[in-house]
């Protein structure tokens, strides 16, 4: 199976840069591994995309794009789940 490429909206980029800094390597190891398996356990498609997904790590969110024919993985959103899907 082929790697996807995993790519960062600069929203994203900026969010991931205000949280807290314990928590940043967990999320961006978790992203990491989207590249081999880009719906792991527990991730959860998001109604309002065909292609919109997110997945838990802790009390955070991640929401990513998956386009399947470009092979790309585009993560959209980092918020704390209170406000992750606002």
């Amino acid at each position: 199976m082929a790697s996807y490429r995993i790519e960062w909206r600069t929203s994203a980029r900026k969010e991931l840069r205000r949280l807290d800094r314990t928590v940043i390597p967990r999320i961006v190891d978790a992203v990491g591994t989207l590249a081999t398996d880009p719906f792991p356990p527990g991730c959860r498609k998001l109604s309002g995309g065909e292609q919109t997904y997110r997945i838990r790590i802790g009390d955070y969110r991640v929401v990513y794009e998956v386009i399947g024919k470009c092979l790309i993985i585009e993560i959209v959103r980092v918020r704390h789940r209170k406000d992750a899907y606002r």
